[in-house]
């Protein structure tokens, strides 16, 4: 599983023109991809790490202000460029394995705590976010 995680101001997405998720800051924007063997063992680390994460202003939390979460499922993070000018997907499961998956972790992160905003999954999506310093981590299971 991997998770592109950006601290952001504001964040939202749209699907068909239509806020399906969003955010008003301080909070977390997570790109989540989910690759063949992710089970229960990487939602709740993913989920654990993703809330834990000292990445907001003065080294805190989300777990420790309270900062809401949006999760946007990128199969995309498992593409693999290094050869030719035309990435393959193999590492990305498909969408009857990765859309429970990104599910889980949702679930989990709510189960901490968290609220959380979704994406929708499968869908062409339209993402708009402030990034805040900017500060981006990649986190990787």
């Amino acid at each position: 599983m991997r998770a592109v995680v950006q601290r952001v101001l504001q964040a939202s997405v749209q699907v068909d023109g239509t806020v399906v998720g969003s955010l008003a800051g301080p909070g977390l924007l997570v790109y989540l991809g989910v690759t063949h063997d992710d089970g229960p063992a990487e939602v709740e680390w993913m989920a654990r790490k993703i809330w834990d994460l000292r990445i907001l202003r003065e080294e805190r939390s989300a777990a420790e202000v309270g900062a809401p979460v949006l999760v946007v499922s990128q199969f995309t993070l498992y593409g693999d460029a290094r050869k030719g000018r035309r990435p393959t997907w193999q590492a990305a499961a498909p969408g009857a394995v990765s859309e429970p998956v990104y599910a889980a972790v949702c679930d989990e992160l709510e189960r901490l705590g968290a609220r959380v905003a979704r994406g929708v999954f499968g869908a062409d999506m339209a993402v708009s976010s402030v990034n805040d310093g900017p500060v981006t981590v990649l986190l990787e299971r």
